[in-house]
């Protein structure tokens, strides 16, 4: 007979239990693999949030860009005086300029001057020819001559009148003293039974006559003398007028000698012998000498902060001296405009025209603000944002702010910041396009 083996099963599909020796029995499981059990069941989901945790921490979120920060400068945001002034590089010119046209067109006939050369005012610098100009000036000079000689005809015909006027008046005076004396003397005879009293009466009637003649003229001399003077101002008028003429015909011919009009030094004259030249061609100019100013070409970022009358300092070596900006050229070309400042004392040593001269120009007052260092960080974003240090992380975040003045050691901020913030100010050339570092 068959004994069950320990494969049969149970018709309700249990294994068979084996009675006596044989039988099977419970068998308890130990410490260890409980644990072990415990382990598996718990630790591994925790295991899991854990590396997730490890994964986010240690891989960058999309617009987030790891750097060492071996390679970013960082600074802290501080509130300290901001000092509004502007470097500029400027060249000396001469302080005055005096272009020196021809008058008349003619021919280089000879150089008296020579470029560069020292000259004072009157001074001759050249002679032209012009042969037609020499024959124009003297047929007008007799044309005028000769109108002259007519004023002088007019001039001499109401002095003439004045004086017949005045001889009438002379006689008129002394035939009325005469015929008053006649009267006189035969009112006396008269008295006395000598003369009638038709024979006086003739004499009064002369005197009477005399005396109206008299009247008459000297009221015609009145109406006449009016007159006299109307015509004699014309007359001087027109003299005057035909002498201006004259001197203006003869300085036509005198404008052919070329001649400084101010002391200084001659510059741009390049003339040549046999040279033609037309009227109103610029010739030369005269520059100032010993007398200077300092042209500067700024960026037009600044034109709507320097104007006339700011201040700056031009640094010669170890000496700096006070100048003021005197003019503003409005026109701006390849980005920039010119200001023109004068020396408010003249500065001792030679300056050269062209020379360049480091210039502090202040463009206001100095007052506290928040300022940060004008760096690299500003060539890429034009001040317009920052990444901020997150606290208590490693990590920056880009924060957009408003910038205000600048110099070139400081950039003043006016919103998006605080006192304290720390700011990397080191370039963003490689952020551009990300808005969150990672820093490790």
């Amino acid at each position: 007979m068959n004994h069950p083996s320990a494969n049969d099963t149970h018709p309700l599909g249990q294994p068979a239990s084996i009675s006596g020796v044989g039988m099977d029995r419970a068998v308890t499981p130990s410490g260890r693999k409980k644990v072990l059990r415990h382990v598996v069941r718990y630790g591994a989901p925790v295991a899991l949030v854990l590396v997730a945790v490890g994964a986010w921490r240690v891989v960058p979120a999309s617009g987030t860009l790891s750097v060492s920060r071996d390679q970013l400068q960082v600074v802290t945001v501080r509130s300290a005086p901001f000092l509004d002034y502007l470097p500029v590089r400027a060249t000396v010119a001469p302080l005055n300029v005096t272009f020196v046209d021809a008058v008349q067109g003619g021919e280089v006939l000879q150089l008296i001057a020579r470029d560069g050369a020292l000259v004072k005012e009157g001074d001759v610098l050249a002679k032209l020819t012009n042969p037609q100009l020499q024959l124009d000036v003297t047929s007008r000079e007799a044309q005028i001559a000769s109108q002259l000689g007519s004023v002088s005809a007019q001039q001499l015909a109401l002095q003439q009148s004045r004086t017949a006027e005045e001889t009438q008046m002379a006689e008129a005076r002394y035939n009325l003293l005469k015929a008053q004396r006649e009267l006189s003397i035969r009112e006396q005879l008269h008295g006395q039974g000598f003369e009638s009293d038709a024979n006086v009466q003739s004499y009064r009637d002369e005197s009477d006559y005399y005396e109206q003649r008299l009247k008459r003229l000297n009221s015609a001399r009145a109406q006449d003398m009016d007159v006299f003077a109307r015509q004699e101002q014309e007359i001087v008028q027109e003299a005057e007028r035909l002498r201006s003429n004259l001197s203006v015909v003869r300085d036509s011919l005198n404008s052919l000698v070329l001649r400084a009009p101010v002391a200084g030094r001659v510059t741009n004259f390049e003339l040549q012998p046999g040279q033609s030249l037309k009227a109103g061609d610029k010739i030369a100019q005269i520059d100032s000498e010993g007398q200077y100013r300092l042209d500067a070409d700024i960026d037009e970022f600044y034109l709507g902060r320097v104007a006339v009358g700011e201040r700056a300092t031009a640094s010669f070596g170890d000496v700096s001296i006070p100048m003021t900006v005197s003019r503003v050229h409005p026109q701006v070309t390849n980005g920039q405009f010119r200001a023109e400042l004068t020396f408010d004392k003249q500065p001792s040593g030679d300056l050269r025209r062209g020379e360049s001269v480091d210039v502090r120009l202040t463009l206001g007052e100095t007052h506290t603000a928040l300022v940060l260092p004008n760096g690299a960080w500003m060539e890429a974003t034009g001040g317009t944002s920052v990444f901020v240090e997150n606290a208590g992380s490693r990590g920056a975040e880009r924060i957009t702010v408003t910038s205000g003045r600048r110099n070139p050691e400081q950039v003043e901020i006016t919103s998006g910041v605080h006192e304290g913030d720390r700011v990397i100010v080191s370039s963003y050339n490689s952020y551009k396009n990300f808005n969150h570092l990672s820093i490790h």
